[in-house]
């Protein structure tokens, strides 16, 4: 390899490993990585940032206009308004243990994530609707577990049917166009995303109540239900100073249990009933969100964080849920070093982190994607949020603003018009996806502040300082080395053992990094090795396309999988007991279809 490749390749893997801990922002890595290549000088400046003027980041930043509009005014709610299992039935409806009844209500709502989905980017219709199954979990007291995780499943699926369902069509497309190929048509790769989703629809149908475990969400009350964190402090001149932990009725409080007592530095774990309670004392309980609520209202206990409740926001206090994103620049951080009373007018009472118990001061906790965070703060907290891009879901346990109804239906014409000028070739996708953008603000559907919020910038500015990895990778040869690789360990299955060997390397590198980067990272890789085999690089784009959307078996791998994470009170391992089916389902279907849709 020459000299640019090792460097190319120590970059790379660099990247990776930093991507995995998730110790830094998926954004400032990848842009920290292409700006490392460039200095040294593996690329050039047109090389290196061609991403900022390529059409897939622009794109995407239109689109997240369109779905912002979406979720204001509840456009394509009849969608969805009646697939929730019991909806206005109470909760005595079908599916309370049944494995049939349960398939039926499966059935009945997975289409409300998978069918949006193909018209908007999957990630955001699984934000609108997770809350939706939270909030049908408890007026019925059943787990939202058994549709959560299926909902994020069906929704990537959902995305590969159109260019713009996710954003890494969009990418791949815009990678095809600065080859020098053609970009990906609007409804291209529904050839296999189509084949794709309906098998996954049947296994998820099937299979779910068999392969998912019940769990309990956070959110729910009763025993079996997620724990949160949270730290009280035994007040001045409080009736438990001088009783013992069970005279104090701190021993058997319903749903909430005491972990651990601090004391000037001391840690007491597990507490004896008999411990004689102290001003002073900082008390760790864990239990599920209602109980953790309810600790607030205990006489002689306050919040460790009272003092600084004061300053969230305008003095009225609301309890907000708060889910951390996979790229917040929180991620790694503590609570303190974060400054997140500052930062955000709110404090942070109770943490909740699927599969394990947090342990140790809530201000020391190493925040990681999926946590969710229960604070207090003012009730317009989840509006300042919209300038953030911290946090996936933000809500109010208490209430919630109307949508905007009467907005609906031009938002619903926009998107019907887009689908169909760009469908039938008069506009381009990016022609159209701004077209729409700014027909969300001509129709006075969303402020230009609002439309200017809507856009993530963090996911704009990752997707375009990828591209510059991936030219590194061509041009230094990297990518040639690698794909020889492949060849060699693949080419004796023929043309199809090649494009599975890409296929497989795509599906596994997404699990451990974000679906953007694997597809730019792949790209590359899946072009050089169709080159060496004199093959066309187009049907290897549309797997690589396919491989990095699906993302089955862990709640890190794709951004629908971390949203479900928490608010379902899932394990790690149960994505890989449901998702290993599908992931096998989607690359045996990919190797298949994909040689007869892209001939090679």
């Amino acid at each position: 390899m020459t000299a640019d490749a090792w460097v190319t390749l120590a970059v790379v893997m660099v990247t990776l490993m930093v991507l995995v801990t998730e110790r830094v922002p998926p954004a400032a890595t990848i842009l920290g990585a292409t700006t490392a290549l460039f200095v040294i000088g593996v690329t050039d400046a047109s090389q290196a940032f061609s991403g900022f003027s390529n059409p897939a980041p622009i794109t995407v930043a239109a689109l997240y206009v369109v779905a912002a509009a979406v979720e204001a005014t509840g456009a394509l709610e009849w969608l969805t308004r009646r697939t929730l299992p019991g909806a206005g039935r109470g909760s005595g409806g079908a599916g309370r243990g049944g494995g049939g009844a349960r398939r039926a209500e499966l059935a009945r709502f997975l289409p409300a994530g998978l069918v949006p989905s193909a018209l908007l980017n999957n990630t955001t219709i699984v934000a609108m609707l997770a809350p939706r199954v939270v909030a049908w979990s408890r007026q019925t007291g059943r787990p939202a577990s058994t549709l959560l995780m299926p909902l994020s499943f069906a929704a990537i699926v959902g995305g590969l049917i159109t260019a713009i369902g996710t954003s890494t069509n969009l990418i791949v497309s815009g990678l095809l166009e600065a080859s020098g190929d053609e970009p990906m048509g609007l409804f291209e790769i529904a050839r296999v995303g189509v084949p794709v989703a309906v098998v996954a629809y049947v296994i998820l149908v099937v299979a779910s109540p068999r392969l998912l475990p019940e769990r309990r969400p956070p959110q729910l009350v009763g025993p079996g239900s997620r724990e949160f964190t949270v730290e009280m402090v035994v007040a001045d001149r409080s009736p438990l100073d001088g009783e013992t932990v069970a005279g104090g009725g701190l021993r058997n409080l319903e749903g909430v249990y005491l972990v651990e007592l601090e004391r000037e530095g001391r840690v007491l774990a597990p507490v004896a009933p008999d411990e004689v309670l102290e001003v002073g004392d900082r008390l760790t309980f864990a239990g599920n969100v209602g109980r953790v609520v309810d600790l607030h209202r205990l006489t002689g206990l306050v919040p460790a964080e009272e003092r600084h409740f004061a300053a969230a926001g305008d003095g009225s206090r609301h309890f907000h849920e708060m889910v951390v994103a996979p790229r917040s620049s929180l991620v790694g951080s503590t609570l303190k070093e974060a400054d997140f009373r500052n930062q955000y007018a709110a404090a942070v009472v109770a943490i909740h982190r699927a599969g394990e118990r947090v342990g140790g001061k809530l201000g020391t906790v190493r925040l990681r994607p999926g946590d969710v965070l229960l604070v207090l703060a003012d009730a317009g907290l989840p509006k300042r949020l919209r300038d953030h891009h911290d946090f996936l879901v933000v809500s109010t346990l208490d209430e919630a603003g109307p949508p905007r109804r009467d907005k609906a239906r031009w938002v619903e014409l926009t998107i019907l018009a887009l689908l169909v000028v760009v469908g039938i070739g008069w506009l381009d996708i990016l022609q159209g996806a701004l077209l729409a953008g700014f027909a969300m603000v001509g129709l006075r559907v969303l402020s230009p502040a609002e439309a200017r919020a809507a856009v993530d910038i963090d996911v704009i500015v990752m997707i375009a300082a990828s591209f510059g990895i991936g030219q590194a990778l061509a041009t230094s040869g990297l990518s040639e080395v690698l794909a020889g690789g492949l060849v060699d360990a693949f080419g004796g299955w023929g043309n199809v053992g090649l494009l599975l060997g890409v296929l497989l390397a795509t599906t596994l590198l997404t699990e451990v990094i974000t679906n953007n980067a694997a597809a730019v990272l792949m790209f590359p890789i899946g072009m050089a090795t169709a080159s060496a085999a004199g093959l066309d690089g187009r049907p290897f784009a549309m797997a690589i396309a396919v491989g990095a959307s699906a993302s089955f078996l862990s709640p890190i791998g794709y951004q629908t999988n971390t949203i479900v994470y928490g608010m379902g009170g899932y394990r790690f391992g149960d994505f890989a007991r449901l998702g290993l089916p599908l992931s096998v389902a989607t690359v045996g279907i990919t190797v298949l279809v994909v040689p007869l849709a892209w001939p090679f």
